[in-house]
Protein backbone atom coordinates (compact mmCIF):
# COMPACT_ATOMS: atom_id res chain seq x y z
CA UNK A 1 0.00 0.00 0.00
CA UNK A 2 3.02 2.41 1.10
CA UNK A 3 4.64 1.40 -2.35
CA UNK A 4 1.16 2.24 -4.28
CA UNK A 5 0.77 5.55 -2.39
CA UNK A 6 4.18 6.73 -3.05
CA UNK A 7 4.32 5.79 -6.48
CA UNK A 8 0.90 7.94 -7.25
CA UNK A 9 2.45 11.03 -5.52
CA UNK A 10 5.19 10.31 -8.00
CA UNK A 11 3.08 10.24 -11.25
CA UNK A 12 0.94 13.34 -9.75
CA UNK A 13 4.17 15.03 -9.26
CA UNK A 14 5.30 14.41 -13.00
CA UNK A 15 1.85 15.66 -13.71
CA UNK A 16 2.51 18.39 -11.96
CA UNK A 17 5.74 19.09 -14.35
CA UNK A 18 3.52 18.41 -17.30
CA UNK A 19 1.57 21.23 -16.65
CA UNK A 20 4.39 23.99 -15.72
CA UNK A 21 6.50 22.49 -19.36
CA UNK A 22 3.16 23.03 -21.35
CA UNK A 23 2.98 26.56 -19.68
CA UNK A 24 6.43 27.61 -20.64
CA UNK A 25 6.00 26.55 -23.98
CA UNK A 26 2.84 28.42 -24.61
CA UNK A 27 3.89 31.54 -22.68
CA UNK A 28 7.23 30.81 -24.64
CA UNK A 29 5.77 30.96 -28.10
CA UNK A 30 3.44 33.82 -28.07
CA UNK A 31 6.31 35.60 -26.68
CA UNK A 32 8.34 34.55 -29.28
CA UNK A 33 5.37 35.43 -31.64
CA UNK A 34 4.43 38.92 -29.93
CA UNK A 35 7.95 39.71 -30.19
CA UNK A 36 9.36 39.20 -33.72
CA UNK A 37 7.91 41.30 -36.16
CA UNK A 38 8.84 44.19 -34.21
CA UNK A 39 12.24 42.66 -34.26
CA UNK A 40 12.24 42.02 -37.83
CA UNK A 41 11.38 45.82 -38.48
CA UNK A 42 13.67 47.35 -36.49
CA UNK A 43 16.44 44.53 -37.86
CA UNK A 44 14.98 45.51 -41.45
CA UNK A 45 14.46 42.02 -42.49
CA UNK A 46 11.75 40.08 -43.30
CA UNK A 47 9.88 38.03 -40.36
CA UNK A 48 9.91 35.13 -42.56
CA UNK A 49 13.84 34.97 -42.67
CA UNK A 50 14.20 35.68 -38.78
CA UNK A 51 11.81 33.24 -37.56
CA UNK A 52 13.38 30.36 -39.77
CA UNK A 53 17.04 31.88 -38.48
CA UNK A 54 16.17 32.16 -35.10
CA UNK A 55 14.14 28.50 -34.77
CA UNK A 56 11.91 27.24 -37.79
CA UNK A 57 8.09 27.99 -38.42
CA UNK A 58 7.03 25.73 -35.55
CA UNK A 59 9.82 26.36 -32.99
CA UNK A 60 7.81 24.40 -30.24
CA UNK A 61 7.62 20.80 -32.20
CA UNK A 62 11.28 21.23 -33.62
CA UNK A 63 12.15 21.81 -29.53
CA UNK A 64 10.29 19.17 -28.48
CA UNK A 65 11.50 17.18 -30.91
CA UNK A 66 15.21 17.61 -30.14
CA UNK A 67 14.95 17.41 -26.86
CA UNK A 68 13.35 13.71 -26.80
CA UNK A 69 16.04 12.93 -29.23
CA UNK A 70 18.64 14.06 -27.06
CA UNK A 71 16.86 11.91 -23.79
CA UNK A 72 16.76 9.12 -25.93
CA UNK A 73 12.89 8.86 -26.24
CA UNK A 74 12.54 8.85 -30.34
CA UNK A 75 8.64 7.59 -29.84
CA UNK A 76 8.23 11.10 -28.17
CA UNK A 77 9.70 12.76 -31.40
CA UNK A 78 7.29 10.72 -33.63
CA UNK A 79 4.28 11.11 -31.71
CA UNK A 80 4.38 14.58 -31.24
CA UNK A 81 5.16 15.56 -35.42
CA UNK A 82 2.12 12.83 -35.95
CA UNK A 83 -0.07 14.33 -33.02
CA UNK A 84 0.12 17.96 -33.67
CA UNK A 85 -0.07 17.82 -37.41
CA UNK A 86 -3.47 16.01 -36.22
CA UNK A 87 -4.52 18.74 -33.94
CA UNK A 88 -3.33 21.36 -36.15
CA UNK A 89 -6.19 19.97 -39.06
CA UNK A 90 -8.86 19.28 -36.31
CA UNK A 91 -8.26 21.46 -33.69
CA UNK A 92 -6.73 24.88 -34.71
CA UNK A 93 -8.52 24.48 -38.45
CA UNK A 94 -11.95 23.94 -36.30
CA UNK A 95 -11.72 26.09 -33.41
CA UNK A 96 -10.95 28.92 -35.82
CA UNK A 97 -13.77 27.85 -37.92
CA UNK A 98 -16.44 27.86 -35.68
CA UNK A 99 -15.42 31.38 -34.81
CA UNK A 100 -15.86 32.82 -38.34
CA UNK A 101 -15.45 30.75 -41.70
CA UNK A 102 -11.89 30.45 -42.36
CA UNK A 103 -10.92 31.77 -45.96
CA UNK A 104 -9.18 28.31 -48.07
CA UNK A 105 -8.91 29.94 -51.73
CA UNK A 106 -6.37 29.00 -54.25
CA UNK A 107 -2.95 30.00 -51.64
CA UNK A 108 -4.25 27.31 -48.65
CA UNK A 109 -5.26 24.78 -51.03
CA UNK A 110 -1.84 25.41 -53.21
CA UNK A 111 -0.04 24.90 -49.32
CA UNK A 112 -2.37 21.78 -49.04
CA UNK A 113 -2.03 20.01 -52.14
CA UNK A 114 1.50 20.72 -52.11
CA UNK A 115 2.11 19.55 -48.83
CA UNK A 116 0.35 16.24 -49.23
CA UNK A 117 2.98 14.08 -51.38
CA UNK A 118 5.49 15.37 -49.38
CA UNK A 119 3.88 14.48 -46.31
CA UNK A 120 3.24 11.08 -47.82
CA UNK A 121 7.01 10.25 -48.69
CA UNK A 122 7.88 11.29 -44.98
CA UNK A 123 5.49 8.64 -43.79
CA UNK A 124 7.21 6.59 -45.96
CA UNK A 125 9.96 7.44 -44.55
CA UNK A 126 8.99 6.87 -41.00
CA UNK A 127 6.80 3.55 -41.76
CA UNK A 128 9.94 1.56 -40.58
CA UNK A 129 9.75 3.26 -37.19
CA UNK A 130 13.68 4.35 -38.37
CA UNK A 131 15.02 7.52 -40.01
CA UNK A 132 18.30 7.66 -40.61
CA UNK A 133 20.57 10.89 -40.64
CA UNK A 134 20.95 10.21 -44.27
CA UNK A 135 17.00 10.06 -44.27
CA UNK A 136 16.71 13.05 -42.52
CA UNK A 137 18.64 15.22 -44.92
CA UNK A 138 15.87 14.05 -47.00
CA UNK A 139 13.81 15.36 -45.21
CA UNK A 140 15.06 18.61 -44.94
CA UNK A 141 15.74 18.83 -48.62
CA UNK A 142 11.59 17.85 -49.24
CA UNK A 143 10.79 20.78 -47.24
CA UNK A 144 13.57 23.01 -48.81
CA UNK A 145 11.70 21.87 -52.20
CA UNK A 146 8.18 22.48 -50.36
CA UNK A 147 9.07 26.29 -49.61
CA UNK A 148 10.97 26.71 -53.02
CA UNK A 149 8.11 25.40 -54.94
CA UNK A 150 5.70 28.46 -53.25
CA UNK A 151 8.06 30.82 -53.57
CA UNK A 152 8.67 30.31 -57.16
CA UNK A 153 4.56 30.20 -58.04
CA UNK A 154 3.51 32.99 -55.49
CA UNK A 155 6.93 35.11 -56.08
CA UNK A 156 7.19 35.89 -52.94
CA UNK A 157 8.35 33.44 -49.34
CA UNK A 158 5.75 31.42 -48.54
CA UNK A 159 4.04 32.06 -45.42
CA UNK A 160 5.10 29.15 -42.54
CA UNK A 161 3.41 28.63 -39.11
CA UNK A 162 3.43 32.19 -37.73
CA UNK A 163 5.06 33.92 -40.02
CA UNK A 164 2.24 34.61 -42.36
CA UNK A 165 1.09 36.72 -39.32
CA UNK A 166 4.01 37.94 -38.31
CA UNK A 167 4.73 39.33 -42.01
CA UNK A 168 1.60 40.79 -41.09
CA UNK A 169 2.31 42.33 -38.18
CA UNK A 170 5.74 43.75 -39.52
CA UNK A 171 4.33 45.63 -42.23
CA UNK A 172 2.19 47.35 -39.71
CA UNK A 173 4.83 48.37 -37.55
CA UNK A 174 6.67 49.75 -40.37
CA UNK A 175 4.23 52.05 -41.00
CA UNK A 176 3.78 53.26 -37.39
CA UNK A 177 7.58 53.17 -36.62
CA UNK A 178 10.76 54.34 -37.96
CA UNK A 179 13.01 53.85 -35.28
CA UNK A 180 15.57 51.15 -36.33
CA UNK A 181 18.42 50.66 -34.49
CA UNK A 182 16.52 49.70 -30.54
CA UNK A 183 16.60 45.93 -31.16
CA UNK A 184 17.73 45.40 -27.09
CA UNK A 185 13.85 44.59 -25.96
CA UNK A 186 12.42 42.53 -28.21
CA UNK A 187 15.51 40.44 -29.12
CA UNK A 188 15.24 39.86 -25.43
CA UNK A 189 11.91 39.05 -25.24
CA UNK A 190 12.25 36.87 -28.73
CA UNK A 191 14.98 34.77 -26.78
CA UNK A 192 12.98 34.75 -23.62
CA UNK A 193 10.18 32.66 -25.80
CA UNK A 194 13.15 30.91 -27.38
CA UNK A 195 14.39 29.44 -24.16
CA UNK A 196 10.99 29.09 -21.93
CA UNK A 197 9.80 26.68 -25.02
CA UNK A 198 13.10 24.63 -25.04
CA UNK A 199 12.94 24.40 -21.01
CA UNK A 200 9.08 23.44 -21.36
CA UNK A 201 10.29 20.92 -23.78
CA UNK A 202 12.68 19.13 -21.83
CA UNK A 203 10.79 19.30 -18.97
CA UNK A 204 7.60 18.00 -21.09
CA UNK A 205 9.53 15.05 -23.08
CA UNK A 206 11.58 14.02 -19.33
CA UNK A 207 7.49 13.98 -17.46
CA UNK A 208 6.44 11.54 -19.90
CA UNK A 209 10.00 9.72 -20.09
CA UNK A 210 9.99 9.33 -15.70
CA UNK A 211 5.94 8.44 -16.24
CA UNK A 212 6.33 5.60 -18.20
CA UNK A 213 9.34 3.39 -19.91
CA UNK A 214 6.97 1.42 -21.70
CA UNK A 215 7.41 2.78 -25.33
CA UNK A 216 3.48 2.19 -26.49
CA UNK A 217 2.51 4.25 -23.80
CA UNK A 218 4.86 7.28 -24.36
CA UNK A 219 3.92 7.09 -28.12
CA UNK A 220 0.62 7.35 -26.87
CA UNK A 221 1.24 10.30 -24.58
CA UNK A 222 3.10 12.17 -27.26
CA UNK A 223 0.18 12.06 -29.87
CA UNK A 224 -2.44 13.54 -27.70
CA UNK A 225 -0.95 15.59 -25.12
CA UNK A 226 2.56 16.81 -26.23
CA UNK A 227 0.96 16.82 -29.66
CA UNK A 228 -1.68 18.58 -28.34
CA UNK A 229 0.42 20.88 -26.51
CA UNK A 230 3.21 21.89 -28.88
CA UNK A 231 0.65 22.23 -31.74
CA UNK A 232 -1.59 24.90 -29.04
CA UNK A 233 0.08 28.22 -30.35
CA UNK A 234 -1.37 27.44 -33.72
CA UNK A 235 -4.80 26.94 -32.29
CA UNK A 236 -5.07 30.58 -30.27
CA UNK A 237 -3.72 32.28 -33.66
CA UNK A 238 -6.90 30.55 -35.76
CA UNK A 239 -9.10 31.57 -32.82
CA UNK A 240 -7.51 34.95 -32.62
CA UNK A 241 -7.51 35.57 -36.32
CA UNK A 242 -10.72 34.46 -36.93
CA UNK A 243 -11.82 36.76 -34.39
CA UNK A 244 -9.98 39.69 -36.50
CA UNK A 245 -11.15 38.22 -39.82
CA UNK A 246 -8.92 35.79 -40.92
CA UNK A 247 -6.98 36.09 -44.04
CA UNK A 248 -5.54 33.90 -46.52
CA UNK A 249 -2.33 34.15 -45.76
CA UNK A 250 -2.68 33.52 -42.32
CA UNK A 251 -4.66 30.38 -42.97
CA UNK A 252 -1.94 28.99 -45.53
CA UNK A 253 0.57 29.24 -42.83
CA UNK A 254 -1.48 26.86 -40.09
CA UNK A 255 -1.53 24.45 -43.24
CA UNK A 256 1.92 24.79 -44.47
CA UNK A 257 2.84 23.97 -40.59
CA UNK A 258 1.69 20.38 -41.59
CA UNK A 259 4.57 20.01 -43.85
CA UNK A 260 6.86 21.89 -41.61
CA UNK A 261 5.93 19.12 -39.06
CA UNK A 262 6.65 15.74 -41.13
CA UNK A 263 9.81 16.96 -42.86
CA UNK A 264 11.62 19.59 -41.17
CA UNK A 265 10.76 18.47 -37.26
CA UNK A 266 11.81 14.80 -38.09
CA UNK A 267 14.14 15.31 -40.57
CA UNK A 268 16.23 17.68 -37.59
CA UNK A 269 15.60 15.53 -34.94
CA UNK A 270 17.04 12.53 -37.00
CA UNK A 271 20.14 14.46 -37.97
CA UNK A 272 21.23 14.89 -34.57
CA UNK A 273 20.51 11.59 -33.42
CA UNK A 274 18.83 8.80 -35.53
CA UNK A 275 15.25 8.02 -34.70
CA UNK A 276 14.82 4.44 -34.23
CA UNK A 277 12.14 2.64 -31.92
CA UNK A 278 11.21 -0.93 -31.65
CA UNK A 279 7.71 -1.59 -32.73
CA UNK A 280 7.19 0.54 -35.60
CA UNK A 281 3.43 -0.61 -36.02
CA UNK A 282 2.67 1.98 -33.51
CA UNK A 283 2.79 4.86 -35.82
CA UNK A 284 0.79 2.78 -38.63
CA UNK A 285 -2.18 4.17 -37.90
CA UNK A 286 -1.36 7.71 -36.51
CA UNK A 287 0.48 8.20 -39.47
CA UNK A 288 -2.57 7.40 -41.49
CA UNK A 289 -4.81 9.46 -39.38
CA UNK A 290 -2.77 12.65 -40.09
CA UNK A 291 -3.00 12.26 -43.88
CA UNK A 292 -6.58 11.49 -43.46
CA UNK A 293 -7.16 14.59 -41.40
CA UNK A 294 -5.60 17.15 -43.95
CA UNK A 295 -7.63 15.05 -46.75
CA UNK A 296 -10.95 15.76 -44.66
CA UNK A 297 -10.09 19.49 -44.27
CA UNK A 298 -9.03 19.50 -47.97
CA UNK A 299 -12.35 17.60 -48.89
CA UNK A 300 -14.89 19.92 -46.40
CA UNK A 301 -12.88 23.23 -47.68
CA UNK A 302 -13.26 22.74 -51.63
CA UNK A 303 -17.27 23.52 -52.51
CA UNK A 304 -17.29 26.77 -50.93
CA UNK A 305 -13.26 27.68 -50.59
CA UNK A 306 -14.18 28.56 -47.53
CA UNK A 307 -14.34 26.18 -44.28
CA UNK A 308 -17.59 27.20 -42.71
CA UNK A 309 -18.53 26.96 -39.46
CA UNK A 310 -20.45 23.43 -39.41
CA UNK A 311 -17.20 22.01 -41.25
CA UNK A 312 -15.19 23.58 -38.21
CA UNK A 313 -17.66 21.76 -35.72
CA UNK A 314 -17.24 18.63 -37.90
CA UNK A 315 -13.43 19.18 -37.60
CA UNK A 316 -13.29 19.88 -33.82
CA UNK A 317 -15.94 16.69 -32.94
CA UNK A 318 -13.90 14.21 -35.17
CA UNK A 319 -10.76 15.03 -33.41
CA UNK A 320 -11.22 12.90 -30.25
CA UNK A 321 -13.25 10.30 -32.81
CA UNK A 322 -9.98 9.85 -34.74
CA UNK A 323 -7.66 9.42 -31.46
CA UNK A 324 -10.07 6.59 -30.36
CA UNK A 325 -10.00 5.06 -33.49
CA UNK A 326 -6.07 5.23 -33.29
CA UNK A 327 -6.26 3.23 -29.91
CA UNK A 328 -9.24 1.21 -30.01
CA UNK A 329 -9.32 -0.34 -33.68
Amino acid sequence: MAVARRLGLVIILWIGVILVGVAAIVWGAETFAENLGEAAVRLQVSSFALALLLAGAEPEELATTIAATLRGVPAIAFGDAIGSNIAICLVALGVGAIVAPLPFGKQVMRYALFGFPIAVAAVGFIWNGQVTRLEGVILLALYILYIGIIWIVERQPPAMGETGVLEEAAEELAHEKTEKGRVGKELLLVAAGLVAMAIGSVMLVEAVRQITRVEETQTTLALTVVGFATSFELVVLCWSAARQGATEVVVAGVVGSFTYNVTMTVGAAALIRPLTITDASLLHKPAIAMLAALVLVILLATPKKQISRASGWFLVAAYPVLLLGIFLL
